[in-house]
């Protein structure tokens, strides 16, 4: 009996391989059909997303067995649609078309901005079309709201465009880390912001001076407060900290200060220390909540980040299984973007394409941690005074803040009659409260910066050990 069941088993185990393959053929080889997608946006992520798809989409339907089409594309301009090769028949001016055309399975948004893409959103999800997404400052305040939509209609929202352009963190964060407890998030996620201040830090330029090049060489838009006040960095962090940290966190969660303060004797002293300025988007598990903010940071020159130069991106990522990870690529542009949303594209059109129904958008996450209050924040700070040359002002200012809990380790004079105070570590509302104070009691002295000096060790407690 055992000698009949050994041949069986060595009978059947070529059979059930064979039987296998077979499947594996008709699975390669059958008829799979057409994944339509409609685009809202010809501009410069919209352009590089048409070129995509319609570039490689003899490679997709080799390969992968799926025949991706671009059924309808909308945009302003009908002469930058034939530029890039849209044809009539594709072509239209009113997004209404796209969403409520049958064919349409996924649309995908790239307009930006909160109207009408709330509009194109909402009546895609009701057509039963999934949206795909880069739209970071829509997400960022309306995530949950528009996520909820989608799960009640059963179809699928993607943004894996709307942080860092091509670096696939969103959905790495996603799936790639469930493993983990995420316990921080630090990124430069603003390649406008990162640009003007590597050049400030390797040309020794001021601010203004590197801010109008960065504009006439099309980093910087006309009106760059939305990067250069860290709202742009806001609603990435926002999103990835919804993700990573599994609870709803908007842009309006994220304490935000920009860059225009910073000077290039702000860099000259950090440099003298040990630090590189960077514009960091921050995200933190603490016991307290979840610590966010948006900010120009003093980070040791050692620190991968402080390495990210010109206009690319980084995410560094610490997981308490996997310990420390970064995220490094093109944070703009038209293909960085358009590879992230043609691969959102990809993971609906496979199972779309197979005849299988994609599984609806999970529910939001609910608010399960607290915001922390940046007042409780405590760290190390570099301050920078500048005075009327009066003698005694140093001494005079170092007692103020004293007064108020703030000690100061040393007094570093430079040009000009300035000179900085980095301090020991304390609470913001300390530091905040010293520095209103010695405003109003010392007319000979001025705040000229502030910058937090951010203890990367903080990033990594929890990580297990291996």
């Amino acid at each position: 009996m055992q000698a009949g069941k050994m041949q069986a088993m060595q009978e059947s185990a070529p059979s059930r391989a064979f039987a296998r393959q077979q499947v594996k053929e008709r699975v390669m080889h059958q008829s799979t059909r057409t994944v339509n997608v409609g685009l809202i946006g010809l501009g410069t992520v919209g352009g590089g997303v048409f070129q995509l798809i319609e570039s490689h989409a003899e490679k997709y339907r080799r390969a992968y067995g799926i025949d991706l089409r671009i059924a309808r594309a909308c945009g302003l301009d009908e002469s930058r649609a034939r530029e890039l090769g849209v044809t009539a028949e594709q072509f239209t001016t009113d997004w209404r078309d796209v969403v409520s055309d049958p064919r349409i399975d996924i649309v995908v948004e790239v307009i930006g901005g909160e109207h009408p893409a709330t509009e194109i959103f909402t009546e895609a999800f009701a057509a039963g079309k999934h949206v795909v997404s880069a739209n970071k400052a829509l997400l960022g305040r309306h995530m949950a709201e528009l996520a909820g939509a989608a799960s009640a209609a059963g179809v699928q929202l993607r943004c894996e465009a709307s942080c860092g352009g091509g670096i696939p963190i969103v959905g790495t964060l996603e799936h790639d880390l469930t493993g983990n407890n995420i316990l921080a998030i630090a990124g430069i996620v603003n390649g406008t912001t990162n640009y003007i201040l590597s050049r400030m830090t390797t040309e020794g330029l001021g601010y203004e001076e590197v801010l109008a090049d960065a504009q006439r060489l099309g980093y910087a838009e006309a009106d760059p407060t939305a990067d250069v006040d860290g709202f742009d960095a806001a609603s990435k962090i926002a999103i990835l900290s919804s993700i990573g940290f599994t609870t709803r966190i908007t842009t309006d969660d994220v304490y935000m200060q920009g860059i225009r303060k910073i000077s290039a004797e702000d860099i000259e002293v950090a440099r003298e220390l040990g630090y590189a300025i960077k514009m960091l988007a921050i995200g933190r598990r603490t016991d307290e909540g979840v610590d966010i903010r948006v900010h120009p940071a003093m980070i040791p020159a050692s620190h991968p980040l402080a390495g990210v130069n010109g206009a690319m991106n980084a995410v560094y990522v610490v997981g308490d299984a996997v310990g420390e990870t970064m995220f490094y690529g093109a944070g703009a542009g038209a293909f960085p973007t358009a590879s992230a949303i043609v691969g959102d594209v990809m993971n609906l059109a496979e199972d779309i394409s197979a005849g299988v129904k994609p599984l609806p958008e999970p529910a939001p996450f609910a608010r399960e941690l607290p915001i922390r209050n940046v007042a409780d924040l405590e760290t190390r700070y570099y301050v920078r005074l500048t005075a009327d040359g009066t003698d005694g002002v140093a001494t005079g200012a170092t007692e103020v803040l004293n007064q108020h809990g703030v000690t100061v380790e040393r007094v570093i004079p430079r040009e000009n009659g300035s000179f900085a105070l980095p301090p020991t570590p304390c609470r913001e509302g300390n530091m905040f409260a010293a520095l209103g104070a010695l405003s109003g009691a010392a007319a000979a002295v001025e705040v000229a910066n502030v910058i937090r000096i951010e203890d990367i060790a903080d990033w990594t407690q929890g990580v297990e050990a291996n």
